[in-house]
């Protein structure tokens, strides 16, 4: 037998050293082969998010007023320096913090609820899904307007006339709980997004298991506590941080519903920057306030999201 053909026999450790070697080069062009047809939504989103984000970057840095020629000079940290001082800031991240707090817990147990019965059969439920589904599908400027003229309306408004038996007529809800009006509509709008996030979690939960609990002795209640809710955790954190990552950019409800009032009663971060960019002509502040927003969402959104993908990881590698 000749050397080259004893050679993967009786020298093990650099066949792999050889193979070792060759590896990197082979997954290095399956890498590149597999990245390929990512590379122009890559490109796409790089030119659409991040280059009009190092341009506020820069207009942060500058003192610039729309309205006044020639103001346009570079005062470094200032603007972000105004914004830490800014009382009015401050109250619409508040209002920012209430509105997504709310919704999203609201949002979860009626998501919850509505999910718990239609993980039932019976008859129509194909129809009860779709109705249920309807208010997501709806554009949110369109389901604003609707809130505000069909439902809240202290004349017309359904609200009213439901509540006329109790005594309750001709409130102007818009304008007695601006706050509290947008984060109704805005609960309508997210609750079939919880349902169907929450439906599918129950779905996926082995039938078994309940079976088995059921055999042991075990009722309703503790099978939902005890089986049926930790099941269910991930895909109710995973629903919490994607509504509340899109619910930080809420401005259509406002827009439409309050404007920001009274005052600043209802105003959150995204319409408290467009008044400074769009009715100030405050080009730098608002750029400066834009930038604090992002940086405060990423870092939130960068923790949510690794925890609920450590808690999916762990489900995985336990099962």
């Amino acid at each position: 037998m000749t050397t080259l053909e004893r050679e993967p026999h009786t020298d093990s450790g650099q066949g792999a050293r050889i193979k070792k070697k060759q590896d990197p080069g082979v997954s290095r062009a399956e890498g590149w082969r597999r990245r390929g047809p990512l590379l122009p939504a890559l490109i796409f989103t790089i030119v659409v998010t991040q280059i009009p984000f190092l341009f506020t970057l820069y207009y942060s840095t500058l003192s610039w007023n729309l309205v006044r020629p020639g103001s346009r000079k570079f005062v470094g940290l200032q603007n972000y320096v105004d914004v830490v001082q800014d009382s009015v800031f401050w109250q619409a991240a508040v209002n920012t913090v209430v509105i997504i707090v709310a919704t999203v817990l609201i949002s979860v147990v009626l998501g919850l609820v509505l999910a718990l019965l239609l993980d039932r059969a019976f008859l129509g439920r194909g129809v009860v899904r779709t109705l249920l589904i309807t208010p997501f599908l709806v554009t949110p400027v369109a389901g604003a307007l609707m809130w505000k003229t069909a439902m809240l309306d202290p004349v017309f408004g359904i609200v009213n006339w439901l509540l006329s038996p109790f005594g309750v007529e001709g409130v102007d809800w818009v304008s007695r709980f601006p706050l509290s009006s947008v984060i109704l509509a805005l609960v309508w709008q997210w609750t079939p997004f919880m349902m169907l996030l929450i439906l599918a979690g129950l779905q996926s939960m082995p039938r078994d298991i309940l079976e088995a609990g059921r055999v042991d002795g075990a009722g309703s209640f503790q099978l939902f506590r005890e089986l049926t809710l930790p099941h269910l955790r991930r895909f109710i954190e995973l629903g919490a941080v994607l509504g509340a990552i899109y619910l930080v950019n809420t401005f259509d409800q406002i827009y439409m519903m309050t404007q920001g009032g009274p005052g600043t009663a209802s105003a959150n971060l995204p319409f408290y920057i467009y008044e400074r960019a769009f009715l100030g002509f405050d080009i730098g502040q608002a750029a400066a306030m834009g930038v604090v927003v992002v940086v405060f969402t990423i870092v939130i959104a960068s923790f949510a999201l690794r925890m609920i993908f450590k808690t999916f990881t762990g489900k995985e590698e336990a099962a």
